[in-house]
């Protein structure tokens, strides 16, 4: 809960690396996250290089983070639920999202979700094929930003007008 209250949006971030150590972690904890039926439809795209950045940044505004992941479904794999036939590979790709960002946070990172980008743009720039739709991209540094955890109290609605108990 600590790590949750922690965490927030970072849209700007220092000019310093992130070591292979510390995205491992990340990355394991996307590894670790749960998907329905675990069918593990999700695919990570790890976005490293200037090459690649310069790429992403005709479809997304990374704020200058040193890496993004953008995270996409495989369509092919996804669980249907058999009621409405309802995917859940939003569903699945947000759970590993949201490992992801705790973990970064615990790790002393930055991070913000991006969901503002152009698709077709990442899919054609990044030669997706076409079961995997990008779903998210999520931005990772360090930064000089800092938590604030008390906003939770004043920027949330009540936890009363959240949560109905039946």
């Amino acid at each position: 809960l600590e790590i949750a209250k922690k965490r927030f949006s970072t849209r700007s971030y220092l000019d310093k690396e992130i070591s292979q150590e510390t995205l491992d972690i990340i990355l394991d904890a996307a590894h670790v996250a749960p998907t329905a039926a675990n069918l593990q439809p999700v695919r990570l795209l790890v976005v490293k290089s200037d090459e690649a950045k310069a790429k992403l940044s005709k479809a997304a505004n990374i704020y200058h983070a040193p890496i993004a992941i953008i995270v996409c479904a495989d369509t092919s794999k996804s669980w249907k639920r058999p009621f409405d036939g309802m995917k859940t590979t939003d569903i699945d790709a947000s759970i590993i999202t949201d490992h992801m960002m705790l973990t970064a946070t615990e790790q002393g990172l930055g991070s913000v979700w991006i969901c503002y980008f152009k698709p077709d743009v990442v899919k054609s720039e990044f030669n997706l094929p076409e079961n995997l739709e990008p779903i998210n991209i999520l931005a990772l540094g360090y930064t000089n930003e800092k938590a604030n955890p008390a906003r939770h109290s004043s920027q949330r609605i009540p936890k009363e007008e959240l949560i109905s108990f039946i």
